[in-house]
């Protein structure tokens, strides 16, 4: 054995040693639920590369023995650059915190200080702190409607999506078949279709000239209902099921050999190991449903308002501060008790549950049969498979295919027949120039805010989860981290309504005075999607041995070296997914767009809601044609970003 290998094999025994391990036979890298897997192959490579990237030349490295001293540091020459030295240790936890200053920084300036100004100004008169806003709102009938409304339709919506979302992970992600992966980027598309287009869609399809207009739906509560449960059946399909996928099958067998049937096995067995997956997936399904905005603004209007339509309705058109701050508080108890419940889900959901380390089930394909592990299923088994095949069949064709069809063929029709009649007019300005500008380029207004907000987001939320992913002993520092990771998911919940009406009541003054610069749109459509490439990127951090940084730490690597050594590839393999979760959100945020657009520069979201508030059959036209077109570009950058991915990333 040669020098360099001497000292990595010495390195590998005491990294071992510290974690309690044997020092032969080192079982495979843990695994995260929510994360990739990072199998024992992928180990190899990753500690072939700190050797390979030449970090012991130069008399700084681990040094000639590799002795041990009495309190277990790595001895010899290479303590100088080890662990051990207590001065570089500080160096690396200022580091740290500067990297998370960034951020918060960030949050603190555009979320924090906006949303905080809004509210206080509605608790403040003349200067003086007055809170009988609450007794004053709480006092109005119609504030108790809003609220019930808002409740009943957020249980409504995940109660539907939960029930209808677990058989569908079954099919999708502990069953094979062909054409599997096609079906998945399907149900993945109406997750990432901006609200207004969601909205258009089922007006298209519930209207009386619908294909399920004899329904009689259009217009009512329904609608919301069905609309709310097509946004997040993906939610509970992709959570789920990515946990069911690896969930150890020997369980549910020895139950089934002991003679339970199998809807027993499933609800002694599978249930019980599947339920922090679909309580964190309902939280955050709940969440969504209690602050649609889009959706229920397109489909229900003033007569089935939310508190999220409540404070635009307030801010705008009564300029009611008073009334719109007290709901807002109101929806941060909301939003902060269903964060609660999902940081307390996702806690348990990562908790050692016995899952699969090697290839998902999925990929174990048998040619024109369901399979699971590797097994083909008798005749009996496609018995017990028919009711949720059948149960999902029915979700994907009518409620996620249906509507997207519905508004491509609807597209077609135009006064005079059938054509292209209203992707022509989407060089125009609509009947009765209903619009400042064309729709194509309002597309490249959308196109170029969400390309900075994607950059911003992407940035913030990288520096974010490399934080978040750090494992400190002290346990100020891991509570520290702990609140970190809830102050970053705020975003997610808190209205989108309240941080743009934010932005143009406080950064209205130098050296913050952002109100007329082009900047302001996509900070505020970062914020909104900073939570989603946090939770995209922070299971692939969190997923990789902690043993390759210190490995990488005792040769002698800097604290950036062992980031681009060690965390950066695994880092890359996310980042295709986090990008396109970013560029998708900000291409379709309407709720803070829809303050801060100028006339002149409109985004399409915007575009699309006043075409559909203008009389006439062309501009309803011009607004299906251009609900396409947003479709169109979400799914493709969606669908891009899935096969960029690699393994699975992220939560979702």
């Amino acid at each position: 054995m040669d020098g360099d290998s001497h000292r990595v094999s010495r390195v590998s025994r005491v990294s071992r040693a510290r974690s309690g391990q044997p020092e032969a036979d080192a079982p495979a890298v843990p695994t995260d639920p929510t994360a990739p897997q990072v199998t024992g192959g992928e180990v190899d490579v990753g500690y072939d590369a700190i050797t390979d990237v030449n970090l012991t030349p130069g008399g700084g490295g681990t040094g000639g023995s590799g002795r041990r001293d009495a309190s277990g540091h790595a001895g010899g020459r290479g303590r100088g650059r080890g662990t051990g030295r207590p001065g570089l240790g500080l160096t690396r936890t200022l580091l740290w915190i500067l990297v998370a200053a960034v951020p918060l920084t960030f949050l603190g300036v555009f979320f924090a200080y906006p949303v905080a100004s809004l509210i206080g100004r509605g608790f403040v008169t003349d200067g003086i702190l007055d809170l009988g806003g609450f007794a004053e709102v709480f006092a109005r009938p119609r504030t108790w409607r809003i609220v019930r409304l808002t409740l009943t339709q957020a249980v409504l919506g995940t109660t539907g999506a939960v029930l209808l979302g677990i058989p569908g992970a079954y099919v999708l992600y502990r069953c094979t078949f062909p054409g599997q992966r096609i079906v998945r980027a399907v149900v993945t598309i109406p997750f990432v279709l901006p609200t207004v287009v969601v909205g258009v869609a089922f007006r298209t399809l519930l209207a009386d000239s619908g294909p399920l207009g004899f329904l009689g739906l259009d217009g009512t509560f329904t609608a919301i209902i069905l609309a709310l449960v097509f946004f997040n059946y993906a939610v509970v399909v992709r959570t789920v099921g990515g946990m069911w996928e690896r969930l150890d099958p020997r369980t549910e067998q020895a139950a089934r050999a002991l003679g339970a049937s199998p809807a027993r096995a499933f609800l002694t067995v599978t249930l019980p190991a599947l339920t922090p997956a679909i309580a964190s997936a309902a939280s955050v399904v709940f969440l969504f449903c209690a602050t649609a905005f889009g959706v229920v603004l397109v489909l229900g209007g003033i007569q089935f308002g939310t508190i999220e339509t409540e404070i635009w309705i307030q801010t705008t058109q009564f300029l009611d501060l008073r009334a719109a701050a007290v709901l807002s508080v109101m929806q941060l108890v909301v939003v902060a008790g269903s964060l609660a419940l999902f940081a307390q889900a996702r806690a348990r959901r990562e908790r050692a549950l016995r899952l699969q380390s090697t290839q998902p089930a999925s990929r174990a394909r048998n040619s024109g049969q369901l399979g699971f592990k590797g097994r083909k299923f008798g005749p009996w088994r496609a018995g017990a498979d028919l009711l949720p095949a059948a149960v999902t069949a029915v979700v994907v064709g009518v409620l996620v295919l249906l509507p997207l069809g519905t508004l491509l063929i609807r597209s077609l029709r135009t006064p005079s027949g059938w054509g292209l009649g209203n992707y022509v007019a989407l060089g125009t300005t609509g009947g009765d120039n209903a619009l400042t500008v064309t729709v194509w380029e309002a597309a490249f207004n959308s196109l170029r805010i969400a390309v900075d907000a994607t950059v911003l987001a992407v940035v913030m939320g990288v520096l974010v989860a490399l934080v978040l992913s750090r494992r400190p002993r002290h346990p100020a520092a891991r509570q520290a981290i702990g609140w970190m990771d809830s102050l970053v998911m705020l975003p997610l919940g808190v209205s989108a309504v309240t941080v743009g009406f934010g932005f143009l009541i406080t950064l209205d003054a130098p050296p913050l005075d952002l109100r007329s610069s082009p900047v302001l749109i996509p900070i505020a459509q970062a914020i909104v999607a900073l939570p989603l490439v946090v939770r995209t990127v922070l299971p692939v951090l969190r997923a990789i041995d902690p043993r390759l940084r210190e490995v990488a730490t005792v040769l002698g690597a800097s604290p950036a070296r062992v980031l681009a050594a060690v965390e950066l590839p695994f880092l890359i393999r996310s980042m295709g997914l986090a990008i396109g979760f970013a560029f998708a959100v900000s291409l379709g945020e309407f709720g803070a767009t829809a303050f801060l657009s100028r006339p002149d520069r409109p985004t399409l979201p915007v575009v699309i809601f006043r075409l559909i508030g203008q009389p006439g059959a062309e501009n309803y036209g011009m607004a299906l044609a251009a609900s396409v077109v947003l479709a169109l570009l979400t799914a493709g950058v969606m669908g891009l970003a899935e096969r960029l991915r690699g393994e699975r990333a992220g939560e979702w």
